[in-house]
């Protein structure tokens, strides 16, 4: 069961979703304007998985990177937006995000055939790694310097890719993705690759202050 309480004047609320045996799941949740008077829309949801740096405690940290960070600035997205929190020295479980989507499209109005994902560093590992074990639930994915299996390649390859890396990368090397998305055409994909020339980790900031993205991410459906 998940509870929420607003914050401030943000149009984000904290939340968490609680777990037998386990610690609860904290998240920010934000829901696109007009999600109330429409109520019978069913909207896209983007799932945010953030990097190593922003594991902890608390879900404020969250207000300051990637699509949670544009909210905080006032931008209005046109999907709900969901940014769970990884504990401190944990990393990303597959298990657990699954089940917290699959709480929020069953107490919030998702579209099923719009349901996407992205992430930067450990996130994008995490983004690799959820789309490789059910890739059929997904409509996108938008990894960030990230790194992926090679035998993921086969189950990846129908699904929409976007990947961003910084060239000048000193923690994940930029071959990790040039490595995936090598490994995801031949296996038939078309991904979509960005490698900006002279970032060097960082290569969220750009992305994600790109309407184009977004532009693009909101125009692939689930082809199953």
């Amino acid at each position: 069961m998940s509870t929420a309480s607003p914050r401030r004047k943000s149009a984000q609320v904290e939340a968490e979703m609680r777990l037998v045996l386990q610690p609860a799941v904290k998240y920010l949740l934000a829901l696109p304007p007009g999600y109330a008077a429409k109520r019978n829309k069913r909207w896209p949801l983007l799932v945010f998985l953030h990097g190593s740096g922003e594991r902890g405690e608390s879900p404020e940290i969250l207000r300051k990177f990637g699509p949670a960070a544009r909210v905080e600035q006032g931008k209005k997205f046109p999907f709900i937006l969901l940014t769970p929190l990884c504990p401190r020295y944990e990393w990303w479980s597959t298990d657990v995000i699954e089940g917290l989507i699959a709480d929020i499209s069953r107490r919030y109005r998702v579209d099923a055939d719009r349901i996407y994902l992205t992430g930067l560093s450990m996130g994008g590992f995490g983004v690799w790694a959820l789309a490789a074990k059910h890739p059929e639930r997904y409509a996108a994915i938008l990894p960030i310097c990230g790194e992926g299996e090679w035998s993921w390649a086969k189950r990846l390859a129908t699904l929409p890719v976007w990947a961003f890396h910084g060239e000048l990368d000193p923690v994940v090397p930029v071959a990790r993705t040039r490595e995936m998305i090598a490994a995801l055409r031949e296996a038939g994909g078309r991904p979509k690759l960005t490698i900006y020339k002279k970032l060097y980790h960082d290569s969220w900031t750009k992305t994600y202050a790109n309407d184009a993205v977004y532009a693009w991410m909101l125009k692939q459906r689930r082809s199953v």
